[in-house]
């Protein structure tokens, strides 16, 4: 009895050994500092050279867009109590955003001015461009009554009139891109109409009821895209004219005729127009009634054997027309066109809002449906009240909207000299590409965005206007796709954004002017990703890659509170740092906020000091581990060092050791004393299933540790998860 107690107790006293060292390593393998999930630790190196590879000013390079938005917004989303708020996330240069040019409308920004047309109260539109009012608090936008495009990139809800129906309408393209405004021959910056009839008809006819100014000089051409981007990317880049499709008339009104003996089969076809008639449909001092084109209504489609034109058109008063494009669209509008949907944030409230820190702000000039005189008084305006203007960029997305680069690059020319007028030193630039994707080459044609930026320099260039061009901006919403898995995204977003630089590089973007991204967020359309981890890690992706690849400034997109939105069936979102509730309250802080606040407040240092940003390489694991591993390491003016550390794999965690190589001796550094160590992942945020109203069900804040270095530097990286490692590696240094 006695001898099996004593066994008894053996066993027992064995088995609390075991559990107890059991229990031992499965705490040590959860510790932040040394769990293994990866068996063998990751090795980050910080290539410490004696020269960084960017240098930068938290408070110069890190910012945020303000936008337009929906009639009674404004007011709500901006209010003192969130403005106090946003202001928590340390983003401190704005970028002002035009959303009216988007809409394809015509901005007030004052809504006092005069009309070129005054006891009409229509024409062309100049705000008065000296305080001589009470400040502006809103702006708003106006629609074209001789729109040409059927879609817009804003609310889109309008329509083209060139097929809506209507022979009482007509589109007219833009004056100021006439040789009268250019000094060009026209045949140099021919003007036209596309027409998408959405897939392969037989087309051997055509009908134009010509407006005034009519063209003398046209071509009907079929095309086909070069490569295999969508429509909503490219329009078709190979033309050919149809057999009878080269005209020359001497009168305009209705024209029938037939393009070819036999039908063509296209998708596309497009009338291009290279003289004008001059000719106007009433008596005008105003040389821009009578020149460009104008067309009231057209019709494409097949003459039968009989002699009977079929049309292939769906003409409509709305968006459900028939898809047609053109090169640009007359400003000329009347009072009663204002959107009463839209509408900007004043340039007064903008400048003395706390938002503003008293720094100079990035300030459009509305170019594709606009005048420059009225940007002239914009920026005299500005000037008379003493804000301070960083940059002026001139248009918002030409390439989204089809605008050819030789017709921006005209029109960039024609503002640039207004603005220069005004102040000889401002800083111009743009042109805000909607994207920098590389596209497509089909044999000698090129697509995408360098051979846009080629041809745009080379008009400048060839005219001896390339000193106008002083900076380069861009937006980067990078996956257009928001219900594809996030992880393969992430893990090719630095890759993509260098190879879009490269290419522009390839194509003369230079490197000794800034370049700035003036909006960046995940995607264009609303989708979950925007609100959850994933925001957060790929916001601080692109910050750390473009800094490192000798970008200037970063504007985050979806600063002001904001709503969700759905526009895939996938899920709802939006690229916002806070959701708002009914009442114009935040309601939630969104993982976006908590990623900016780790980026401005503990890997940048706030304030004014320069930081050096050196590079890291992920070593002793597999290619795929290298991609889902970023990491950036920056010298802050304190002499202590951070590395941002970003683990974009959703399923495993990571275990890291930081080196430091310093290429001087060929030495390795390690950190030194207390570490802090702050970490944001699903544990400190966690989204509900629900795919039309998510809504956070644990929001957090990042957590933070103080830890020792020391033998066991290990450090441990959540699935999804953004790390801010900070400390000195060698009291020296």
């Amino acid at each position: 009895m006695k001898k099996r107690k004593n066994l008894f107790r053996s066993w027992t006293s064995a088995f609390l050994i075991l559990f107890l060292f059991t229990a031992i390593i499965i705490l040590f393998n959860l510790s932040p500092l040394n769990a293994n999930p990866q068996n063998q630790p990751m090795r980050i190196i910080v290539s410490f050279r004696r020269s960084p590879v960017n240098r930068f000013i938290p408070s110069y390079a890190f910012g945020a867009a303000i936008d337009g938005h929906e009639k009674g917004e404004v007011d709500k989303i901006l209010s003192p109590r969130n403005i106090k708020e946003m202001l928590t996330a340390g983003l401190k240069r704005l970028s002002y955003r035009l959303r009216t040019e988007l809409a394809g409308e015509v901005w007030h920004w004052n809504p006092h001015g005069r009309w070129s047309e005054a006891g009409k109260s229509r024409g062309y539109w100049t705000s008065i461009g000296w305080p001589s009012n009470a400040p502006i608090s809103l702006s708003y936008g106006y629609k074209l009554p001789r729109r040409g495009n059927t879609l817009d990139q804003a609310n889109d809800d309008g329509y083209s009139r060139l097929d809506d129906g209507n022979v009482g309408t007509f589109w007219k393209s833009n004056p100021y891109l006439d040789q009268s405004f250019t000094g060009e021959e026209n045949s140099r910056l021919p003007q036209w109409v596309i027409i998408d009839l959405g897939k392969q008809e037989p087309i051997n006819a055509f009908r134009l009821l010509w407006g005034n100014p009519f063209a003398r000089i046209y071509a009907v051409q079929h095309g086909h895209r070069a490569g295999d981007n969508d429509i909503s990317q490219a329009l078709p880049q190979v033309w050919q004219t149809f057999p009878s499709g080269n005209i020359k008339s001497t009168r305009g009104g209705a024209v029938t005729i037939r393009l070819a003996s036999k039908p063509v089969t296209t998708r596309f076809v497009r009338v291009l127009m290279s003289e004008s008639s001059l000719t106007s449909v009433r008596r005008s001092r105003d040389v821009r009634d009578r020149v460009g084109y104008a067309i009231r209504e057209i019709y494409v489609g097949v003459i039968d054997d009989k002699g009977t034109f079929h049309d292939m058109l769906r003409h409509s008063s709305d968006n459900h027309q028939t898809m047609v494009y053109v090169s640009s669209t007359d400003p000329w509008h009347e009072t009663v066109n204002r959107d009463p949907r839209i509408e900007q944030p004043g340039l007064d409230r903008i400048f003395r809002s706390e938002l503003a820190n008293g720094l100079p702000i990035i300030i459009p000039v509305a170019v594709l449906y606009e005048i420059p005189e009225n940007a002239a008084a914009e920026f005299r305006y500005l000037k008379a009240r003493g804000y301070p203007v960083a940059r002026i960029e001139l248009g918002e997305e030409p390439d989204g909207q089809f605008v050819t680069p030789e017709d921006y690059a005209a029109l960039y020319i024609q503002f640039a000299r207004a603005l220069h007028a005004v102040d000889p030193e401002v800083k111009l630039g743009g042109p805000s590409f909607q994207d920098i994707q590389p596209g497509e080459a089909s044999g000698s044609i090129k697509t995408g965005k360098p051979q846009w930026l080629v041809r745009f320099l080379e008009y400048l260039k060839q005219r001896g206007r390339l000193d106008d061009y002083k900076f380069f901006s861009f937006e980067w919403y990078p996956f257009d796709d928001v219900c594809k898995p996030t992880g393969p995204q992430l893990a090719e977003a630095p890759a993509m954004l260098k190879n879009s630089l490269l290419q522009l590089q390839a194509g003369g973007l230079r490197r000794n002017i800034p370049w700035i991204i003036t909006e960046y967020g995940y995607s264009a359309f609303g989708g979950r990703p925007e609100i959850d981890i994933e925001g957060a890690l790929l916001n601080a992706d692109i910050v750390g890659t473009f800094l490192t690849l000798g970008g200037e400034q970063t504007f985050l997109y979806g600063y002001e509170p904001n709503e969700l939105i759905q526009d895939e069936s996938c899920a709802a979102g939006n690229n916002m740092l806070f959701q708002i509730a009914e009442n114009g309250a935040i309601r939630y802080r969104m993982p976006t906020y908590y990623g900016a606040r780790l980026l401005t407040q503990e890997w940048a240092q706030p304030g004014d000091g320069p930081h050096e940003l050196y590079l890291a390489s992920v070593v002793g694991s597999g290619e795929r581990d290298q991609a889902l591993v970023t990491a950036y390491p920056v010298r802050r003016p304190d002499r202590s060092w951070a590395l941002m550390v970003l683990n974009k794999d959703p399923d495993n965690a990571r275990m890291i050791e930081v080196k430091f190589h310093q290429e001087a001796d060929d030495s390795d550094l390690e950190f030194e004393g207390p570490i802090d160590l702050y970490q944001y992942s699903k544990k400190q945020f966690e989204l509900s299933s629900d795919q039309l109203e998510p809504y956070p069900i644990r929001d957090q804040p990042p957590e933070h540790q103080t830890i020792q270095s020391g033998l066991h530097q290990a450090i441990w990286l959540p699935a999804y998860s953004l790390t801010i490692v900070r400390g000195r590696i060698d009291s020296k240094q």
